[in-house]
């Protein structure tokens, strides 16, 4: 099973239940976050935008790194 990369760095094992959708690193619960990202069409369909956000899991590192403090860190 995957294990999660911040527990291994505190030097504990966990298991991960996600991985953060830009860095690629196995998240547990206690260090994997959702956050919402608006969603927009690219090639062929530029105009589409989804009625709501998806959620994505992203690691704090990366959340700090590409969108900032969003209260859920």
């Amino acid at each position: 099973m995957l294990k999660c990369y911040d527990c291994s760095e505190e030097n504990k094992v966990s298991e991960a239940v996600g991985v953060c959708i830009v860095c690629g690193k196995g998240l547990c619960m206690d260090h994997i976050k959702e956050v919402e990202l608006p969603m927009k069409g690219g090639y062929p369909l530029p105009h589409l935008t989804l009625k709501k956000d998806l959620p994505r899991m992203m690691c704090r590192e990366c959340i700090e790194a590409t969108i900032g403090d969003i209260g859920c860190v």
